[in-house]
């Protein structure tokens, strides 16, 4: 595909922007350019030009920007309601029933835009967890939906993602038939591009963030899990327990006494090392089948701007599959990064909201590899 003269100004725009406001507004540079270029030219056959350039701003990045002002807890309706569109719909299949509220950005858009699910913790809801990821704000700075699945108290006490239980961590059945079914819902009639459909959660919403990317690889290009647990690790509330403290006394929750799934997609994992709710060696655990074989590994040491250290593992498998493990130091349960005007937030950073993004936005979906 040959680049014209706009396309290349703005690559040259971009990459200036790297080195002056960041790689967040550098991206959305280029995420204008590609969806304007691909408007006036064909598909290409390879894959999509968003995750070489974005890859090449994950090699150059610059520290992350500072975090906005985080709004007063009493002001969490206005923290969510951006200029955007966000709105509470249902969903329904055979499995069960869900609300869910999706947000729709401001701004002109050219063409499908991706698509991020966000799985709330426990006790959370959907404006209290786009309220603390600041997940809106970014989607009107880089084009995308965000879709928040809600569980109500009628399904789990405490509204937890069921994620320990055996009939909720099988594709086509429970709570991963629900999300499934309202994420394709939400991508036939909002014209999501397919290829650029994202999953993410908070400690039981990142658990189950680790079950949908392992049971719908066909569906979610890539997933970040963030203080949360590995699929299969658990199978029913004694077990679950057990695997939150580390997993001592149950044989198939210890780290390496269960077969590893084979990697099929990209996944970036946070973990506080003083994560007292949910285990430190849960996150080990989720990086763990990454590692394995001849796979390609580089370590960096940094501290956020507000100093709070992390140990960042990259890793990429053999056959190919890229991960990311930010082992955050002295950081207990909470989303890193994040805003006061949500629950279990960290505001120190480093900003996981903006880091997965550009994780995911480098790694739209691919054919799957061999098993």
């Amino acid at each position: 595909m040959k680049m014209n003269d706009a396309f290349l100004a703005s690559m040259h725009e971009a990459m200036q922007l790297l080195q002056t406001a960041g790689p967040l507004e550098a991206t959305a540079v280029i995420q204008r350019a590609l969806r304007q270029h691909s408007a006036d030219a064909p598909a290409p056959e390879s894959p999509p030009m968003p995750a070489q350039v974005v890859q090449h701003l994950l090699e150059h990045r610059t520290a992350e920007p500072a975090p906005a002002p985080a709004p007063a807890p009493a002001s969490r309706a206005e923290a969510v309601a951006k200029a955007g569109d966000f709105s509470q719909r249902r969903f329904a299949n055979e499995a069960g029933k869900r609300a869910y509220k999706l947000y729709k950005p401001t701004g002109e858009v050219h063409g499908p835009m991706p698509l991020v699910v966000m799985l709330h913790g426990c006790t959370q809801d959907a404006d209290d967890f786009a309220a603390g990821t600041r997940m809106n704000a970014l989607a009107d700075k880089l084009g995308f939906m965000v879709l928040y699945p809600i569980q109500p108290a009628d399904a789990n006490a405490s509204k937890c993602w069921n994620w320990f239980r055996p009939g909720d961590q099988q594709a086509g059945r429970g709570e991963p038939s629900i999300l499934a079914g309202m994420t394709q819902e939400v991508i036939a009639r909002h014209g999501v591009d397919p290829d650029r459909v994202y999953i993410a959660g908070l400690s039981a919403g990142g658990a189950m963030a680790a079950v949908m990317v392992e049971r719908y690889p066909e569906l979610f290009a890539a997933a970040g899990v963030h203080s949360g647990l590995p699929a299969g690790c658990a199978h029913d509330l004694p077990s679950a327990l057990a695997a939150m403290k580390g997993g001592k006394g149950l044989g198939a929750s210890r780290r390496g006494a269960s077969p590893h799934a084979t990697p099929r997609r990209p996944l970036i994992v946070f973990h506080g090392d003083a994560d007292h709710t949910v285990h430190r060696a849960n996150g080990d655990r989720l990086i763990e089948p990454y590692e394995q074989g001849s796979a390609q590994k580089r370590i960096e040491r940094d501290a956020s701007r507000a100093g709070r250290r992390y140990t960042r593992s990259l890793i990429t498998t053999p056959s190919g599959v890229d991960a990311e493990y930010w082992l955050l130091h002295d950081a207990g349960h909470a989303w890193s990064g994040g805003g006061t005007g949500g629950s279990y937030t960290d505001p120190k950073g480093p900003d996981a909201s903006t880091e997965m993004l550009r994780f995911f936005l480098a790694h739209p979906r691919r054919p799957l590899p061999h098993q």
